[in-house]
């Protein structure tokens, strides 16, 4: 697009010059008026056929010789030009839907966005910036386009119907994200997403608190209040003002490089059976154990340094991005990178 834009600049200025070029000279020549001479250097280049508009001397015919030569060579270009940009166009959209439909194709173990508003273009951002993949899918065109042009996998479609989450892979998914505009689609796209795939975690939010229950028994495994949620973090923020800082620097790490990460340990892996002062990963890696989501669905919060990791467990870490993708790496396999 910027060498589409670059091209098009230049063409309107090579045009700009000759038509101002032919103005000066057919004044200064032939002393025309500034209008009548903008206007025989049109008809030149143009190719339109009229006659002079006041006779040209033998100087102003020599000049209008060369504003004919290079103002037909430039309108020729300029032509070739804006039809090369739309052939260009037309091939790129095609090939580049194309392309975006054979990525999606290939995508495995990803997640779905359904909606591309405020609250999807927010969680968009979240998974680009932890390099996982997802697709996104909302109705308006301007909004797939959108996210397209922002680097994202994206399908206008209507994610309520079945045919358009089996399109973006719902069986091969990971997880889903349901941030339509009304929770009566949220509920219709939690129950195709859980009908065609059980197993897919599914986090959505409701708009109004009598949805809430609905939403839940429909499939949704995670659900947001946004107004009960911004309620209790508003009191928060006044009560305990220390505390609600600590939160958004461990979720959003404002203002320092920190992330909050939960990594699997499976049974293959070299953490199964030790304690967590046995794997040394705050002296190591720095590397701090917020609590262990156990195999049974009981979280423990806080856990003591005797506590045994079994394999199944996912371990609720603080640290550097860096220090957690190591430490994903040693408990996967075994090893630094």
């Amino acid at each position: 697009m910027r060498n589409l834009l670059r091209r098009l600049a230049f063409v309107a200025g090579l045009i700009a010059l000759v038509l101002l070029t032919g103005t000066v000279g057919y004044t200064l020549i032939d002393h025309y008026p500034p209008f009548d001479a903008f206007y025989m250097t049109l008809i030149t280049v143009s190719t339109v056929g009229y006659a002079e508009i006041h006779p040209l001397s033998h100087a102003g015919r020599v000049f209008n010789s060369f504003v004919i030569f290079f103002g037909v060579i430039t309108m020729f270009f300029a032509i070739g030009a804006m039809t090369q940009s739309i052939i260009e166009l037309e091939l790129g959209e095609y090939f580049g839907k194309r392309r975006n439909r054979r990525m999606i194709d290939r995508l495995e173990n990803h997640f779905i966005i359904c909606g591309y508003g405020r609250v999807g273009r927010n969680a968009a951002h979240e998974l680009m910036r932890s390099g996982v993949p997802f697709v996104i899918v909302d109705r308006d065109e301007d909004r797939a386009e959108g996210a397209m042009q922002s680097g994202m996998l994206a399908a206008c479609a209507d994610a309520t119907r079945d045919e358009t989450l089996r399109g973006v892979g719902v069986e091969r998914a990971r997880g889903l994200i349901s941030a339509l505009a009304t929770d009566a689609d949220n509920l219709f796209v939690i129950l195709s997403a859980k009908n065609l795939n059980p197993k897919l975690f599914v986090a959505t939010r409701a708009a109004e608190e009598d949805a809430e229950d609905k939403l839940r028994r429909a499939g949704a495994d995670a659900l947001f209040a946004p107004y009960t949620m911004t309620g209790y973090r508003l009191a928060q923020a006044v009560l305990r003002p220390h505390v609600f800082q600590f939160f958004d620097v461990a979720t959003k790490g404002m203002g320092m490089d920190v992330d909050v990460e939960q990594v699997r340990v499976p049974e293959s892996s070299q953490f199964v059976s030790r304690s967590i002062g046995q794997t040394r990963l705050r002296s190591e890696l720095g590397v701090i154990v917020l609590g262990i989501r156990k195999v049974d669905g009981a979280m423990l919060f806080n856990p003591a340094a005797e506590t045994v990791i079994h394999g199944g467990d996912y371990l609720i870490v603080m640290g550097e991005p860096s220090n957690l993708r190591a430490l994903e790496n040693i408990v996967t396999n075994g090893s630094h990178t």
